[in-house]
């Protein structure tokens, strides 16, 4: 995919997760161009990709130069994140280019999943230079499920919150002022006016009426939104409630020096410090830096954290209706620690699988893995698959069968699940090649290895009767 001249004008440029993007490093010229460019644009893309090999990184993105014979080629390799990211120029070091990485499943398909995980797993807004303009744009509800989660975190402190209060009082409580005691209060006679500085329980209204400004306006923006779906109106519903949570104050909007204030208060929490950072995004009306903005917020979502977050989803419905205990990887509830001897000679210090479900004498364990492996192979097949490709799902299958070994249960089930599209999996389904199993007997002891995929965007009601067949519920 060679860079639109549209987004090369604007300085960002947009890629897919998992996907390859090839931008002509001649934009890196600025002034007047050389006759012969080549040797100047070389040494510029290796300059960017040096300059910005940790933000890279940190995105899953791989980067390298290529000369074609005619042209220099930066080619970028997208991972498993999407978000946006600013990149510092080689020429001025500045943030002077953008670079967004969409998700390869649109977002009108990931924000219904967003609801209908309950919001396990929202973008990132990151502490980074803000992205130049760009040409369309991510959605703003994308933004609006942050903002509001942090403040629901917000409120949810402030009701249990104690601030620092001074006052004169007529026995001594927290900090007593000796000296201003001693010079303002017994020199009048005052005996009996102690002035302390104490911890009190008490709401801060200043920050309430904020909140509620905040709420109001987060709440127009996403009426005007309500075509894009199911996952705004559950928005709506959440910001309605949080207003419930401050009606008792007028609105106001803050002041730069009261945001400043709640910035640097004594003993503020991660969560306090979010909350007031949410605030200023909505107060400074930014977005999450997508194609549209002026300028944006760098964001970043690993999808890999998504896709485990909705199978979890879908295998929580799925308990419900063939009954198990589920638990999961993401709240530290499967892990299994490895014995080393030495414990210092040791590499791997646990097995932490997913998700597994409970029932009976069984145990039923998922790996989810965000890759393009089984589209590739209903597609290709096994041999039809690129070597390393091979390598890499032989090395899935050998995780999933290793933690087999964690459950005492008289049959243990390995499933190892990957996304694919919704047309794409209803097609499985009619050819009924939706799911790939296989047995191993050990002595009485059975594991089933079953491969599938479990779509997404698509109502975890439709997946769970396949994974119900599956695993013969």
């Amino acid at each position: 995919m060679i860079v639109s001249s549209f987004a090369r004008e604007t300085n960002c440029f947009e890629i897919k997760d998992n996907s390859q993007l090839k931008l002509p490093a001649d934009f890196l010229i600025k002034g007047s161009r050389p006759r012969h460019p080549q040797g100047l644009s070389a040494r510029l893309a290796k300059q960017l990709l040096k300059q910005n090999k940790g933000i890279l990184h940190d995105f899953s993105i791989r980067g390298n130069v290529d000369y074609d014979g005619s042209s220099v080629i930066i080619r970028l390799q997208a991972g498993g994140h999407v978000g946006a990211l600013p990149l510092l120029s080689p020429t001025s070091g500045l943030p002077d280019y953008g670079l967004v990485i969409r998700p390869r499943f649109d977002w009108q398909g990931i924000g219904p999943m967003m609801g209908t995980m309950g919001w396990l797993v929202i973008p990132e807004p990151l502490p980074l230079p803000l992205l130049p303009r760009s040409d369309r744009k991510i959605p703003p509800w994308v933004l609006s499920s942050t903002v509001l989660y942090r403040i629901q975190k917000l409120l949810g402190q402030l009701d249990r919150r104690f601030e620092y209060t001074e006052a004169d009082l007529n026995a001594p409580r927290g900090q007593v002022k000796w000296k201003e005691y001693v010079v303002n209060r017994l020199s009048r006679g005052d005996f009996l006016s102690v002035p302390c500085r104490f911890p009190d329980l008490s709401e801060d209204r200043e920050l309430k009426e904020a909140i509620h400004y905040t709420l109001r306006k987060q709440l127009v923006s996403l009426q005007g939104q309500r075509t894009a779906g199911v996952v705004v109106l559950q928005l709506i519903d959440l910001c309605n409630n949080l207003l419930e949570k401050v009606r008792d104050v007028p609105m106001t909007k803050p002041s730069l020096r009261a945001t400043d204030r709640w910035q640097h208060r004594e003993f503020n929490t991660e969560i306090f410090r979010e909350g007031i950072q949410a605030m200023g995004w909505t107060l400074d009306d930014r977005g999450l830096a997508g194609l549209g903005d002026l300028q944006g917020l760098p964001w970043l979502l690993p999808m890999d954290v998504f896709y485990e977050a909705w199978v979890e989803t879908v295998v929580r419905r799925l308990a419900n209706r063939v009954g198990g205990i589920v638990k999961t990887g993401r709240e530290r509830e499967t892990i299994t620690p490895l014995g080393w001897s030495p414990p210092y000679l040791g590499s791997q210090r646990y097995l932490l699988p997913d998700i597994i479900l409970e029932r009976g004498d069984e145990t039923i364990i998922f790996e989810a893995k965000y890759k393009n492996h089984w589209e590739e192979l209903s597609k290709e097949g096994w041999f039809g698959l690129e070597k390393e490709i091979r390598e890499r799902h032989r090395n899935d299958l050998l995780q999933v069968l290793s933690y087999s070994t964690t459950s005492p249960k008289k049959r243990v089930v390995c499933i190892l699940a990957y996304p694919c599209h919704m047309t794409a999996w209803y097609s499985l389904c009619r050819r009924q090649r939706s799911y790939h199993k296989a047995s191993v007997y050990a002595g009485p002891r059975r594991v089933d290895l079953i491969l599938t995929a479990i779509p997404m965007g698509l109502d975890p009601v439709e997946i769970c009767p396949v994974l119900e067949e599956a695993i013969g519920a």
